[in-house]
């Protein structure tokens, strides 16, 4: 049985697909690449089907992360059954799949499992921003995407 993960932020261009790549390699590094999925997707619809942004594609690539194939998508009240852990980038997004999530379905925020972190944490967006915002989001999933893939090993045995 494969244990099924999806990122969510907005747009869907930036750090949930950011996240999505990090979080997979993490996980193939941790052996459990071929038990777990990762998906990312956005609580807005206004770029599904484009690509990532490209700053956020440069800095993935200039850290040896390939997301050249990521198309946005927009999550829906359907998409709860397809996974096991949806984890959102911020309160906002925490709150827009609360208000369509079934009865007992916890979305949980990224950084709640990075040790380090406040409680709370969240991934800024970077949009407005410039390449340190961007960089910023990197620097940020990675240190939570360790949490991450430990929860994930306890989840699965």
């Amino acid at each position: 049985m494969t244990y099924r993960v999806c990122v969510v932020c907005m747009g869907n261009i930036c750090r949930s697909p950011m996240a999505e790549v990090v979080l997979r390699r993490t996980l193939e590094e941790r052996g459990l690449g071929d038990r777990v999925t990762v998906e990312s997707a956005g609580t807005g619809s206004w770029h599904v089907g484009g690509p990532m942004d490209e700053r956020a594609l440069e800095i993935l690539t200039e850290n040896g992360y390939d997301g050249s194939a990521h198309r946005a998508r927009q999550f829906t009240r359907d998409w709860f059954d397809r996974y096991d852990l949806v984890l959102a980038m911020d309160r906002d997004n925490v709150a827009t799949l609360g208000r369509i999530a079934p009865p007992g379905v916890e979305v949980r925020l990224f950084r709640s499992f990075d040790p380090s972190a406040p409680e709370g944490a969240e991934v800024p967006d970077p949009y407005y921003d410039g390449r340190e915002g961007f960089e910023e989001v990197l620097a940020l999933v990675e240190a939570a995407s360790e949490g991450v893939a430990k929860h994930i090993a306890d989840e699965i045995g």
